[in-house]
Order: structure tokens, then C-alpha cells, then sequence
């Protein structure tokens, strides 16, 4: 099913993996911030972040030709059972014959925080994970990264600017981490748009998967 929120535009965006996945594409599961599930779809206001734009940030991580999946959560889901959901949503790709390194989970605040649950939960190396604003705290007890990881904060950031990189360095340590700080003077909102701070270096590590990685990280 196409998604309702999606512009017009080029990208292909489904609210579930599609039903024969095509091997050779690329997928991106995006997971949305918590405004969405409080204030609504497509485009919710926060008065101190201004204007989350969920089709536009659908259409960006599709810009390069990867297939995005992106589906609304009711409000006040649950972290665990939802990461169970996208886990069966990458298992299903997977079982289809799409390649690991072809996916890439996305999320952002509350979805990144259910990302890293995925992480946890999915153990396959090559799948990628870009957590945007997902560490609220400077550990999470239950939860190891598995697979490649990739974590964006804002250092403005009043409400998730803590590092995920204790998370990284738990004895069972992900395939390869990297953390990048950004600084746009937007805290949490830095992520309400598609801004190139954040979306090249995101796009760049999902590209990644064409060319392997080659430095061990």
C-alpha cells in the first residue's frame, strides 16, 4: 500500500514491505517521532520545534532510489512490541531474497529509540541502523546493538542529546558504530526536516552498502 502522507515526487514510499520485495532495490523502514502519534499525520506542530514534515522527510530518504517504509503508530505504542513488528518486516525482506545490506532501519526520537530495540532484537550483521536523537539517557540496560550503526544527535539538543556510544562499547559490540554530532541550534527540531546536517550523512551511510566497508569501524 502506498502511503497516504507521501508527495508527489519520485520516491516509492509503502506503509508495509511490499509483497514480492525485488531483490536488487534498497529499502529504508523509517520509524517517525512521537508527535506523530500524539498531534497526527502528515505534518503535526510542536510549539517549540515548529513543523514536523513527515512527507518530506519520507521523500528525502527515498531521493536516491530506495524503496521507504514508514508506518503510523497508534498513539502511545509500545516500544517493544512495535521493534517486534519491524523486525518481521526486515525478516520478511530478508526471507525474500533481499540481501541485508540493502536494508536500513531509520528512526528518529521515540522511533529511534524503537530502532535500537530492532537492533537489539534482530542480530544480523549487515542490516544498517541510523538512530537520529534516540538516546535519552546515558545507558539502556536491555539493549546491545547488533548489526551497522550509525547515530546522529544535535549538540543543541535539550531533550535526547546523550551519546549511544556506551551502548556500542557493551562487550557484544555491533558490527561497526559511528557517531556523528551535529550543530544547528535547532535541538530536538533539527530533525523535524530534512536538513543536510543530517540527511547527507544518513543517505552516505546507506549508499555505503553498494561499495561494503572497508574501514573496520
Amino acid at each position: 500500500m502506498v502511503l497516504a502522507v507521501a508527495s508527489a515526487s519520485a520516491a516509492e514510499v509503502l506503509t508495509a514491505p511490499p509483497a514480492k520485495p525485488d531483490p536488487a532495490k534498497h529499502y529504508v523502514i523509517y520509524l517517525h517521532g512521537k508527535i506523530v502519534e500524539e498531534k497526527g499525520a502528515p505534518r503535526p506542530v510542536d510549539d517549540r520545534f515548529g513543523v514536523y514534515h513527515w512527507p518530506a522527510l519520507l521523500d528525502t530518504l527515498g531521493s536516491r532510489g530506495a524503496v521507504v517504509i514508514s508506518q503510523q503508530r497508534p498513539k502511545d505504542t509500545d516500544y517493544i512490541a512495535f521493534a517486534g513488528s519491524v523486525v518481521s518486516q526486515v525478516e520478511k525482506l530478508v526471507a525474500a531474497g533481499v540481501p541485508e545490506d540493502h536494508i536500513a532501519v531509520v528512526g528518529f526520537s521515540k522511533g529511534g529509540a524503537i530502532a535500537m530495540r530492532v537492533s537489539s532484537f534482530l542480530r544480523r550483521p549487515d542490516v544498517r541502523f541510523v538512530l537520529l536523537a534516540a538516546c535519552w539517557r546515558d545507558d539502556e540496560p536491555q539493549v546491545r546493538f547488533t548489526g551497522r550503526v550509525l547515530s546522529i544527535r544535535e549538540k543543541s539538543d535539550s531533550l535526547a542529546g546523550y551519546s549511544c556510544k556506551p551502548i556500542a562499547e557493551k562487550a557484544e559490540k555491533p558490527t561497526s558504530f559511528e557517531e556523528i554530532v551535529i550543530d544547528t541550534g535547532k535541538s530536538h527540531g533539527a530533525f523535524y526536516l530534512p536538513r543536510k546536517e543530517w540527511t547527507k550523512p544518513t543517505l552516505d551511510f546507506i549508499d555505503n552498502a553498494h561499495q561494503g566497508d572497508t574501514d573496520g569501524k
